[in-house]
């Protein structure tokens, strides 16, 4: 996967840094919504996204009273 965020693309994700942004995005997953879809399996699968943003991730899902899927 890139580390460049796809230009026109507009997406709603915590700061995770660059190449888990792009990973993500490139996925088509723009939104924390559409984040809380995975499951921890499946967001460590996608080349970019590490353990680190998995956390984020979650803490920001908690925040919003949400989960990943299977959480």
């Amino acid at each position: 996967m890139p580390a460049e965020i796809p230009r026109g693309v507009s997406y709603e994700l915590p700061a995770i840094g660059r190449p888990a942004t792009a990973a993500l995005v490139t996925a088509g997953h723009t939104s924390l919504d559409k984040v809380a879809e995975l499951t921890e399996k499946q967001l460590l699968a996608i080349h970019g996204v590490g353990p680190k943003a998995v956390r984020i991730l979650r803490e920001a899902l908690a925040e919003r009273g949400r989960s990943l899927a299977g959480g």
